[in-house]
């Protein structure tokens, strides 16, 4: 398998400021009736047929590239060549919230965005969907994304169905810890609370990145959480704060201190790992007994998209398991296609079918049980929560 550079620290995890958070959230709430778009007002005329283009715009190091020349994306190319279409394809998303901004005036406005495709992380996709932001896909022409989808990506709590949006890649937020210099195992969350991991333990530093696997620990279930929910993982993230048990509230940096031994255990990506690993076979991830979140950055068609059913075609270009397969041996996320696994485990290449058994690829029946989606915040809890968290978090 081809080596990967570690994603920057924006991929999933840069600090968000306070003031973006809230901005977007009031943005998002009812406070703003002019933000919202009905549905009759989100479509524009589709030049598809006679304009064989799109646009589509996603995070940095997250797709397929050739070997020899890193410009090239091998499954876009073919895209091109098997149905004509031109892609122009921008990794100009390095922040959920950043990226909100910067195309929140047109749409808002009633402009187009200038993109077919934009990929973001569901609970800031759930914004764009309240908000009317995006429209809904046309599944007549996405005969694999119907058939592929993995079931436990398929009903998120801001978008039954998937109608408005299509996971890229998924992935488990969960535990990651040295289980030499531990010498132990970890199997709850609570495990990070014992006696000798305090000062050697990290957490998210990021509330929406955070928060779930916490409130799992406590016993939440995190599909419908509640307020009485979050004030209880607030109250037992604050004392152990005071107690100094917590070394650090993080963002990406938590690899560093795990790779250097600073700490013991932390709260990560499972994405992350599979790089931690191929360094150090010590370094361990668990989805705790309690349950971990499943959750995903997913394809939208913003309103007014100049290219709405190759924009559509394409996202079910991706959900066909051949080609979920190379995307998933390029970027080691959990592939949102469970029947890429047979391709991997079939190809006769020796690292192809290793990462059909890597379960942070391909969650174990095991595994799956124990995964959940996080119900999204809703605009009117966002300005409260935010507010507790940052204190908290010393934002």
């Amino acid at each position: 398998m081809r080596e990967k550079p570690v994603k920057p620290l924006s991929r999933r995890t840069l600090l968000r400021a306070l003031g973006a958070g809230a901005g977007a959230a009031a943005l998002a709430g009812c406070g703003v009736p002019a933000a919202y778009v009905a549905p009759r007002d989100r479509a524009a005329a589709d030049r598809s047929a006679t304009d064989r283009r799109l646009v589509f715009a996603n995070w940095p190091l997250y797709i397929d590239t050739d070997d020899k020349d890193p410009q090239r994306r091998p499954t876009l190319d073919d895209f091109e060549k098997r149905t004509g279409i031109s892609v122009k394809y921008t990794e100009e998303i390095n922040d959920n919230d950043e990226f909100f901004g910067k195309i929140s005036p047109a749409l808002m406005n009633h402009q187009r965005t200038g993109r077919d495709i934009i990929v973001v992380s569901d609970w800031m996709c759930a914004r764009y969907v309240r908000l009317g932001w995006v429209q809904e896909m046309d599944r007549d022409r996405q005969s694999h994304v119907a058939r592929n989808l993995d079931p436990l990506l398929r009903n998120p709590h801001f978008d039954p169905g998937r109608r408005h949006t299509v996971p890229w890649q998924s992935g488990i937020t969960g535990i990651a810890y040295n289980r030499k210099k531990l010498g132990r195992e970890i199997r709850h969350t609570s495990d990070l609370w014992k006696d000798d991991l305090r000062g050697r333990v990290t957490l998210l530093a990021g509330m929406d990145e955070a928060f779930s696997l916490l409130m799992q620990g406590n016993g939440a279930d995190v599909t419908r959480w509640t307020a009485d929910d979050f004030h209880r993982m607030a109250d037992q993230l604050r004392e152990l704060v005071r107690k100094k048990h917590i070394r650090r509230f993080t963002g990406n940096d938590y690899i560093k201190d795990l790779s250097s031994g600073d700490v013991l255990a932390c709260q990560a990506y499972s994405g992350d790992v599979i790089q931690l690993q191929a360094d150090n076979p010590d370094i361990e991830f668990v989805v705790p007994e309690e349950g971990a979140e499943l959750w995903a950055e997913s394809m939208m068609i913003p309103n007014l998209a100049a290219h709405k059913a190759n924009a559509e075609r394409i996202v079910d270009y991706y959900y066909e398991p051949e080609v979920a397969a190379r995307l998933a041996v390029a970027v080691n996320y959990v592939c949102p296609v469970p029947a890429a696994r047979e391709v991997l485990a079939s190809s006769g290449k020796k690292d192809e079918a290793a990462l059909a058994e890597n379960p942070l690829v391909f969650p174990t029946e095991d595994m799956r049980k124990r995964l959940a989606t996080a119900r999204d915040m809703t605009a009117r809890e966002r300005p409260e929560f935010t507010k507790v968290w940052n204190e908290i978090v010393g934002l």
